[in-house]
């Protein structure tokens, strides 16, 4: 039995969903790529030792950015904010200077959330119609406004922020020290025993949907055969994960939510 398209049509419905979680990989893979993103991850980052940590942060700010009450959001906002103050550093020979707080770099971090979410949510649901994407994207762009970003900091509209995301692609330098970075995250250390058995499969989800120039950049293999097995991969997503319980596919975000509410207690 189809499931109903209505459903994943906006954005409460997508960032709901478990599905996004295998997206995280690759939009930190894109995040870094960026070359002054990258040096800023690299001197300030700490992927070796804190990998979970630093995942269960990133899914607390975007699960309360969604579903929280303002207040609760305000307090998680606060602590993000906080954790960025440190990081900043002026240019050093050919490294460009960097700071959390910059627009450009915060759009460019936004921008990967926003369209690996919708990335996988197409690939397991179908696409969307055109007046559900512009509805999603125009309600993706209030939360960026949350923090420091401009309201015209953002494309305008889902045909602009194409242009934009094409735009940046070929600005996309990967450096030895975010190759570094990227082994981390691929290859991460301190994950729970009961995760390990998923790495491989992670990896290869991780790789598949990188766009190609950038997976040359980081130097990941890929071949005919690792493509044909992403691509089943992606098929058996789209027959299997739909029909999974609700209660399930939405297990992420209501334990990241109730943490959230305790937290706030």
């Amino acid at each position: 039995m189809a499931v109903p398209a209505a459903r994943h049509s906006d954005l409460r419905s997508i960032a709901g969903e478990a599905l996004s979680l295998a997206g995280a990989g690759r939009a930190l893979l894109l995040q870094i790529a960026h070359p002054v993103v990258g040096r800023g991850v690299a001197e300030h980052s700490d992927f070796a030792t804190r990998i979970v940590d630093r995942f269960h942060a990133t899914m607390t700010f975007m699960y309360a950015a969604v579903f929280a009450s303002p207040e609760a959001f305000d307090a998680v906002r606060r602590q993000v904010n906080r954790a960025h103050g440190p990081v900043h550093a002026p240019r050093s020979g050919d490294l460009p200077a960097y700071s959390a707080f910059d627009p450009d770099l915060q759009l460019w971090v936004s921008a990967t959330l926003y369209a690996t979410m919708i990335d996988l949510n197409e690939r397991v649901y179908g696409p969307l119609t055109a007046a559900s994407r512009d509805q999603v994207y125009r309600d993706y762009r209030q939360l960026g406004l949350n923090l420091q970003l401009r309201p015209e900091a953002w494309p305008g509209d889902t045909a602009g922020f194409q242009r934009y995301w094409d735009g940046m692609l070929p600005r996309l330098a990967v450096t030895p020290a975010t190759r570094e970075v990227a082994d981390q995250i691929l290859q991460p250390n301190g994950v729970p025993v009961w995760l390990r058995p998923a790495l491989p499969a992670s990896r290869l989800v991780t790789t598949g949907l990188l766009p190609a120039s950038v997976r040359e950049q980081f130097g990941l293999p890929w071949d005919h055969r690792l493509e044909h097995r992403f691509d089943q991969r992606m098929r058996w997503a789209a027959a299997v994960y739909p029909h999974l319980p609700a209660t399930l596919r939405h297990r992420p975000r209501d334990v990241y939510l109730r943490r959230l509410l305790r937290a706030s207690l």
